[in-house]
């Protein structure tokens, strides 16, 4: 991830914990999710459990500056506990990935 983008972009990333550790993994995780909400290049994230197995989890975040989340966001304190105790609690490194969005659909309803 280099530069800033004109648009939105998505992150994926994938983690597998360790089984038994789930509690401890969303403990930590928690806090960086509910301080992110407040930065200035954040739009949104969901995060998401494998329901066939229940220690894998996805993050879907959805950024506006590449640049100021890899240089800025990434190095924020509220982030220190969790990325410190990361790698203990997988099983193997997280998967990133970015893409890009073409499209977004909702529902409607009326009434």
């Amino acid at each position: 991830m280099s530069d800033a983008s004109p648009e939105p972009f998505t992150v994926l990333i994938t983690l597998q914990v360790k089984p038994g550790r789930e509690a401890e993994f969303l403990g930590l995780l928690a806090p960086v999710l509910n301080a992110m909400r407040h930065e200035p290049s954040f739009l949104n994230t969901i995060l998401h459990q494998d329901p066939a197995d229940p220690c894998r989890f996805l993050l879907y975040e959805t950024w506006t500056d590449r640049r100021d989340l890899v240089e800025v966001q990434m190095h924020r304190p509220y982030r220190a506990a969790f990325e410190a105790r990361l790698p203990a609690l997988l099983e193997r490194p997280r998967q990133v990935e970015v893409w890009q969005s073409l499209r977004a659909d909702y529902a409607f309803r009326s009434g």
